[in-house]
């Protein structure tokens, strides 16, 4: 059983940056992958990225591409989500999960979850 609290959301002005936490306590690191989701209004819950468990990162969003950044803190059992040059439409709930095995883009292969995050990008 894996729990995923997360943390670190707020509102920011475009342009702006984030960090958000997603700590795990029951984590295994070679054994579990853990990624980022979004939702945004409208819209269907996004994968972002994840860290997979042989310690590779999997990029699926543009903006995981370009502007957020996964990083592991395995002192703290801590996956964070750096985001910067941060746009309106990057607004939504931001999600954690976690999956034994490797990472999979599919919302419906995570079974455990944090209980999200709500970004807010607005001037």
């Amino acid at each position: 059983q894996v729990q995923l609290v997360e943390s670190g959301g707020g509102q920011v002005q475009p342009g702006g940056s984030l960090r958000l936490s997603c700590t795990a306590p029951g984590i295994t690191w070679d054994l579990h992958s853990i990624a980022w989701f979004r939702q945004s209004p409208g819209k269907w819950r996004e994968g972002l990225t994840c860290l997979s468990n042989d310690m590779g990162v999997v990029n699926w969003a543009d903006a995981a591409k370009g502007r957020f950044t996964i990083i592991r803190d395995s002192g703290r059992s801590t996956v964070m989500l750096q985001m910067n040059s941060l746009q309106v439409e990057d607004s939504g709930t931001y999600y954690c999960a976690a999956r034994s095995g490797t990472c999979y883009n599919r919302d419906d292969a995570y079974p455990w979850w944090g209980q999200g995050t709500q970004v807010t990008v607005s001037s």
